[in-house]
């Protein structure tokens, strides 16, 4: 994935001071090293190199920041030539862009699982019978994540999640479906949904 000159010069800057140091670099020791008065700038820098995979924040971790390995060269098929932005209103001009994306654009270097979905509870939110979400691996969500919940410890479902006091709400995305109710003792979340992706 392209990067921008100066995020390039953020990469070769926490390579090497890891290199001789055997750590990374605090953002602060990265805005001295750069020249960079911010320490918004910084940040920027490195959440944007964290998003295209490139580098990862441990967190509860004082210098935390780790440069990952270079991805292996795309085998054909894993990257698919992205041929411009296409309207579903009224007709644009279609523009061809040498751009590409791959599933790693998506995921990024998350933990990522993919789902087949079987049932229509969560029709609303375009997701239908036989698509595949992709899954990030996380036993924690926010209020109104779709997610993959162990109910009860023995059944998963795809639902939004809420917490109501003590309890769960598992809220389908069909007016024809009632959402559960679990006490939050009995409900483990194992993923937040990503995506999604429809053969047709």
């Amino acid at each position: 994935m392209a990067i921008t000159r100066r995020q390039k010069e953020v990469l070769d800057f926490i390579t090497s001071f890891t290199q001789r140091n055997g750590y990374s670099p605090s953002y602060e020791e990265i805005a001295h090293g750069l020249d960079l008065r911010s320490l918004a700038t910084v940040h920027k820098h490195i959440t944007n190199l964290h998003n295209k995979g490139l580098l990862q924040r441990a967190k509860n971790r004082s210098r935390s920041i780790d440069v990952l390995p270079p991805r292996a060269k795309a085998k054909p098929g894993e990257r698919l030539p992205l041929a411009g932005r296409i309207a579903a209103g009224l007709p644009v001009e279609t523009v061809e862009t040498p751009e590409t994306i791959s599933l790693g654009d998506i995921v990024g270097s998350r933990d990522v699982f993919a789902l087949q979905v079987r049932g229509d509870s969560m029709r609303d939110e375009h997701i239908v019978d036989g698509d595949y979400v992709f899954v990030e691996r996380t036993s924690t969500a926010h209020e109104g994540d779709i997610v993959v919940a162990l109910v009860r410890g023995a059944e998963t479902t795809l639902k939004r999640y809420y917490i109501e006091g003590a309890t769960v709400r598992l809220q389908p995305s069909n007016a024809e479906m009632d959402p559960i109710y679990v006490p939050a003792s009995q409900v483990a979340i194992q993923g937040r949904v990503l995506g999604v992706l429809r053969r047709y």
